[in-house]
């Protein structure tokens, strides 16, 4: 039996694409659990299991694995999905090789400025692995970033705990032939698709490096403090820019993704749609 965990937060936008998306693509038996924080009871029909909860994305997304662990076998399949994510394809071929080299499979965001650990939006172990690990998606180690900033993030404790122990995992790394962004948008092992910040602010780390310069700042403490305060202001302006059109962006794809059809997996695939290739020549 597969198991699938996923978090939904205050907005139920991705519930019936993931859903819809699931029953089309895994074909073994499955349940879903979910926790449905500020979201409408009603929504509730399309799982399998709704759990209360409140906390952290990471905290909820532990507290499922225990509440699967009290009703799985060991043996038992356990993935982990965020709530904007889902398959566009069979992942059971990918999952079934993947745990024949180690116990545990996962995304790796390596293009969000060199992420290393295990992350979330896709991660598929077994119960029984995942407890004797044990495992935990909470932050708190930290490391160097590409860009020499020390971070954490979720899955950060799940990686220490890899390393301490010795675990092998498997990455699964982003699979695009076309980026409209540098980490949101994400298709993982030509399998899984991750939307990216779904259910909070669309702006990543990526997306600090592009802001305005800071100004020289003068010596003179009065004359200081405005260019700093317009330096502030400038930051927020743009910050702000960048994130309208982003929220945009993401509207747009969403209804794509809503609408069913193949076009928008083909856009990020580098592929053709078949409505936009040439038609052959009717046979007399």
């Amino acid at each position: 039996m597969l198991h699938i965990a996923t978090v939904h937060y205050e907005s139920p936008q991705w519930i019936e694409i993931q859903t819809r998306q699931l029953r089309e693509h895994i074909a073994v038996p499955f349940e879903t659990w979910t926790s449905l924080e500020k979201i409408d009871s009603s929504h509730g029909s399309h799982f399998d299991h709704v759990i209360e909860q409140k906390g952290t994305h990471s905290g909820k997304l532990n507290n499922l694995a225990i509440e699967i662990a009290g009703r799985a076998a060991p043996d038992d399949l356990l993935m982990f999905l965020d709530g904007d994510a889902f398959p566009i394809a069979d992942p059971m071929p990918l999952i079934t090789e993947s745990l024949g080299k180690a116990p545990l499979m996962a995304v790796r965001r390596a293009e969000n400025e060199g992420d290393f650990q295990p992350h979330p939006c896709f991660c598929v172990t077994t119960v029984g692995a995942w407890f004797d690990l044990p495992g935990d998606w909470s932050q708190g180690y930290v490391w160097s970033n590409a860009k020499g900033w020390r971070v954490s993030d979720v899955g950060a404790n799940l990686q220490r705990r890899l390393e301490l122990t010795g675990t092998p995992w498997v990455e699964v790394l982003r699979s695009n032939a076309v980026d409209l962004h540098p980490v949101f948008y994400a298709i993982y092992g030509g399998v899984v698709y991750h939307h990216g910040a779904g259910f909070r602010s669309k702006f990543s780390r990526v997306d600090l490096g592009g802001g305005p310069r800071p100004a020289n700042v003068p010596r003179v403490p009065v004359l200081r403090q405005l260019v700093e305060r317009r330096d502030r202001r400038r930051q927020r302006l743009w910050r702000e820019r960048i994130q309208q059109a982003q929220v945009r962006r993401s509207e747009e794809i969403r209804e794509g993704i809503e609408q069913g059809g193949s076009e928008w997996v083909l856009e990020l695939l580098g592929e053709e749609s078949p409505s936009g290739r040439e038609q052959a020549p009717a046979r007399p």
